[in-house]
C-alpha cells in the first residue's frame, strides 16, 4: 500500500480565457473547480494508475466538503486531520492566445500544536504497513522544519520526499529512498545557484552524500537527471501531443513513481512511468486525472541515458 501525506492541500479554481490581459476586465470561457494541492494531486495520480493508495492531509473550513465531494467521485481512500484554518484556494489562469499559465497561490494557514500532533499519530498509524510512503508539499507557516523528520522516523517502507529547503536538509540523514526536487527546489535546498547540468550533477551528489539513496531532479520540459547507486542518468521525456495545463505535473510524477515502486518495479521503470504521467498531466486541463493507457504509451517513449560524471 502507498500512503501519501501532506499538510497543504488546496481547492483549485481553473479559469480559461481566449485571451487574458492584465489591468482590464477578462471574461473566462471555461471555469472548473477541483481538489488539488500537491498531496491530493499525487494521490489522484496514484489512484488513476491503479495504485492501492491512502491519502492523509490537513483540511478545514467550508472547502472541506467540496474537496470530499470531488474525491468521492473517484472513491479515493482518504483520512483528514481537520484544522481550524480553512483549506486554501488557489487559482490557475490559462491564456489560450499565448499558451501562458499563471498560478495564483494562497499560502496555507498555520496549524496548531494539537493538529500537528494529530497528524503525527495518524501518519504513524497509516504508514505502519505501507510499502511506500510519500511526503509531499511545503510545511505550513510556523511549523518546525524538523516536523517532517519526525514523520519519516516512524516509516518502515520506502520513503519518497517531495519538498525542499531546510526541512529537506534535516531529513536526509534518515536515508530516504528517493528525493525529488525540481531545479529551483534543489537550489533552495543547497542555498546556491543551479544554473547548469554540471551544477545539477554536483547537487545530486551532495544530496546523496547527505543520505539520499536516489535523487531525481526535474526541470520542466527539459531532460531530468537521475542519480543513484548505479550512476547518473539523463531522462528525456516524450513530446506532449498538446500543452494545456502544467500545474500538477511534478505531483503526477511523484504519485506515479510511488505506484510503480509499490508494485515492485525497479527505479528505471518507476522513472519512466513518472515522467510519462507528468506529460499526460500536461496534456489535460484538470491536474492528475491521468489516463492509464496514455501513460503506458508515453512511458515506452521515455529514454534514460547514462552520463559520465
Amino acid at each position: 500500500m502507498i500512503v501519501i501525506g501532506g499538510l497543504t492541500p488546496a481547492w483549485q479554481h481553473i479559469l480559461v480565457f481566449d485571451e487574458f490581459r492584465c489591468g482590464t476586465v477578462n471574461r473566462a470561457t471555461e471555469t472548473v473547480w477541483c481538489a488539488s494541492g500537491k498531496v491530493l494531486n499525487a494521490a489522484l495520480a496514484a489512484y488513476h494508475l491503479n495504485g492501492l493508495v491512502r491519502v492523509l492531509a490537513a483540511v478545514g473550513g467550508r472547502t472541506r466538503r467540496q474537496i470530499e465531494d470531488d474525491l468521492e467521485v473517484f472513491e479515493l481512500d482518504y483520512r483528514w486531520v481537520v484544522t481550524e484554518a480553512p483549506t486554501r484556494v488557489c487559482v490557475t489562469v490559462i491564456d489560450r492566445a499565448t499558451g501562458e499559465v499563471t498560478e495564483l497561490v494562497e499560502e496555507a494557514g498555520p496549524l496548531t500544536t494539537k493538529e500537528l500532533d494529530q497528524f503525527y499519530q495518524a501518519w504513524k498509524e497509516e504508514t505502519a504497513k505501507a510499502t511506500v510512503a510519500l511526503l509531499i508539499g511545503s510545511l505550513p507557516p510556523g511549523t518546525d522544519p524538523l516536523f517532517y523528520r519526525e514523520l519519516i522516523s516512524v516509516c518502515r517502507g520506502k520513503v519518497i520526499l517531495d519538498f525542499a529547503g531546510p526541512g529537506l536538509r534535516e531529513c536526509l540523514s534518515l536515508r530516504p529512498f528517493l528525493v525529488k526536487p525540481n531545479r529551483q527546489e534543489l537550489a533552495r535546498t543547497l542555498e546556491r545557484p543551479i544554473d547548469s547540468p554540471q551544477a545539477i550533477w554536483e547537487g545530486i551528489r551532495q544530496l546523496q552524500a547527505w543520505g539520499a539513496e536516489w535523487v531525481l531532479v526535474t526541470d520542466g520540459g527539459s531532460p531530468a537527471w537521475l542519480g543513484g547507486p548505479e550512476g547518473l542518468f539523463s531522462v528525456l521525456p516524450p513530446s506532449p501531443a498538446q500543452k494545456v495545463n502544467p500545474i500538477g505535473s511534478g505531483d503526477a510524477l511523484a504519485g506515479a513513481m510511488a505506484t510503480a515502486l509499490a508494485q515492485g518495479k525497479d527505479m528505471f521503470e518507476a522513472v519512466r512511468l513518472g515522467v510519462a504521467a507528468a506529460v499526460d498531466n500536461l496534456e489535460q486541463l484538470l491536474p492528475c486525472r491521468l489516463r492509464p493507457g496514455r501513460v503506458a504509451e508515453l512511458a515506452s517513449q521515455v529514454v534514460l541515458q547514462p552520463v559520465a560524471g
